[in-house]
C-alpha cells in the first residue's frame, strides 16, 4: 500500500495549541503535519541513521540533551544544569554562559504552579510558556501558584515546595490514561499554608513583590486519544530505527501507537523519514 503522506526531515519538538482537545502537528524539516487528523492512521517512523544539532545543524553521532552536538551542549546556556536546576543559575554571578540569552529566558516573570499529569507536581515555567508546559507534560489540570521575578527565584520556591510535594511525572502513568482527579485548588491552599515561612525568608532577601501569590483559576486539557494503552511499551529510534503503528493518540510529546509510545521530544534532531498510510481517520466524538 503507498502511503499518502511521505516527508523526511529532522524532528523537533511538537508544536501544540491548546484546544480541546489540544491540537498536535508532527515536525519533520519544514513539514507540519497535523496529527489530529491522523488518529487510526498507520504511520511509519524510520530513522535514517543521520543527526544533526538543532542549533549550529552540526551532524554527531550522539544526541545530547534532546538535539544538541556536544560542543554546543558544552557552549549554550539552555544546555547548562542550572536550566534542569534553576535554583543554580549564577547568572547574577557573571558567569552566565550566554547572558543575553538568560536576560531573555531567565530574567524574565516565571510562574510556580501546580499540575496534576500522574498526580500532583511542583513545577516552574515562564510566564510566556503557559500553558504549553503543561501540556509537553500531559497535564490534565494545572494552576498557577506563585508569581516570580526571575527563573533562580522560581527554582528556590520550587525547591521549598518539592520537599512536601513531588516534582516529576511518572510518563507511564501519565500514558496510561487513568490519572485520579485532584482538587488543585485546596492543594495550593494546603502548600502555601505549609510553606509559608520559607516564602517569607526568600520575600526578605529578594524583595517583596519578587514573590507573589497567583490568583489564576486552573487549566483543564484534555488530549486527542482514542484508546489508552493497556500496557506502556516505549519505542526507541536507537534500538529499532523502524517504527509502525496505528496512531492511537497524543500526549505529551508522545505518539501513542498500537506497537508502543514515541517520545518524539528524545528524538529531536535525528533525521526520520515519516510515511502515513490511507486509512480511515477515527472520528471526534471518541476523544477521551
Amino acid at each position: 500500500m503507498s502511503p499518502v503522506v511521505d516527508v523526511e526531515g529532522r524532528l523537533n519538538k511538537m508544536p501544540v495549541s491548546a484546544d480541546s482537545p489540544v491540537q498536535y502537528q508532527l515536525l519533520v524539516g519544514d513539514t507540519r503535519l497535523p496529527l489530529n487528523d491522523l488518529l487510526g492512521r498507520e504511520i511509519a517512523v524510520d530513522f535514517t541513521g543521520e543527526i544533526r544539532c538543532i542549533h549550529c545543524d552540526r551532524k554527531t553521532r550522539k544526541s545530547f540533551n534532546q538535539g544538541y552536538c556536544y560542543p554546543c551542549f558544552r557552549r549554550l546556556a539552555r544546555c547548562d544544569s542550572c536550566i534542569k536546576s534553576p535554583e543554580k543559575c549564577h547568572y547574577h554571578l557573571g558567569t552566565c554562559r550566554e547572558p543575553e540569552w538568560g536576560e531573555q529566558h531567565c530574567m524574565v516573570p516565571h510562574v510556580v504552579y501546580l499540575a496534576n499529569s500522574s498526580g500532583v507536581k511542583v513545577g516552574i515555567t515562564r510566564g510566556s510558556q503557559v500553558p504549553t508546559r503543561w501540556i509537553d507534560q500531559g497535564a490534565v489540570e494545572a494552576v498557577p501558584m506563585l508569581e516570580v521575578a526571575t527563573r533562580r527565584l522560581a527554582g528556590l520556591a520550587e525547591v521549598v515546595c518539592k520537599a512536601h510535594v513531588a516534582d516529576r511525572t511518572n510518563w507511564r502513568t501519565m500514558l496510561k490514561g487513568d490519572v485520579p482527579p485532584v482538587d488543585l485548588y485546596e492543594e495550593r491552599r494546603q502548600l502555601l499554608a505549609v510553606v509559608r515561612d520559607e516564602l517569607e525568608q526568600l520575600r526578605d532577601e529578594h524583595g517583596h513583590d519578587a514573590i507573589r501569590e497567583a490568583h489564576d483559576g486552573s487549566t483543564a486539557l484534555a488530549y486527542p486519544v482514542s484508546s489508552w494503552p493497556e500496557t506502556v511499551r516505549p519505542l526507541n529510534l536507537d534500538r529499532t530505527p523502524s517504527v509502525r503503528g496505528r496512531l492511537d493518540g497524543i500526549k505529551g510529546q508522545y505518539l501513542i501507537l498500537d506497537s508502543g509510545v514515541l517520545n518524539i521530544r528524545k528524538f529531536t534532531a535525528y533525521q526520520v523519514r515519516v510515511r502515513v498510510y490511507d486509512e480511515p481517520a477515527l472520528t471526534a466524538d471518541l476523544f477521551d
